[in-house]
């Protein structure tokens, strides 16, 4: 028996930019309405299952931007960011059912990807004010909507790492 191991199928809800614009073309063409968010996404918790489950409601179709391995390293979270790869991280996403469409980008911002998306919603976390969102001016000025979703008290991907460096 060979030891070697077989590649892993890939998911077909993991797009590149191409592809999410032709999904989204057809998805717009059925009257589905886009929901956009990004983020890291490092180790799935429970405030981040709520917060894609309410982004998720507010449309037909979720679309998660999500920030390569490389982006997460240049916004400084820590030197051993991110604990999971990108491909880890897209696959545990796709996993949920609310979640239609995970794009990695690697850009210091998601800009460049709710530009080819053009979201009927733009979402982030209640910690981001809405004149801080990346995009909002440009989905306000297409006629869309911007939301900034509340947070799950006592859940973040930062102090769920801390309590398990410090055995909390």
């Amino acid at each position: 028996m060979s030891t070697a191991t077989l590649p892993a199928d890939t998911d077909p809800r993991i797009m590149d930019l191409v592809r999410v614009q032709r999904m989204v073309n057809i998805w717009r063409m059925k009257g589905d309405r886009i929901v956009f968010t990004n983020g890291c996404f490092d180790i799935l918790h429970r405030g981040h299952v709520e917060y894609l489950r309410e982004a998720a409601t507010l449309g037909d179709r979720l679309i998660i931007g999500l920030n390569s391995d490389e982006s997460v390293r240049r916004l400084g979270k820590a030197k051993d960011r991110p604990l999971n790869d990108q491909d880890s991280r897209a696959r545990v996403l796709t996993a949920l059912r609310a979640v239609d469409a995970v794009v990695i980008f690697d850009q210091d911002t998601p800009l460049e990807l709710i530009r080819t998306i053009g979201p009927d919603v733009l979402v982030k976390g209640g910690d981001w004010k809405e004149d801080r969102i990346v995009g909002a001016d440009l989905v306000k000025a297409a006629g869309g909507e911007v939301r900034s979703l509340k947070l799950v008290d006592g859940f973040s991907t930062t102090s769920l790492v801390e309590r398990i460096r410090h055995g909390g």
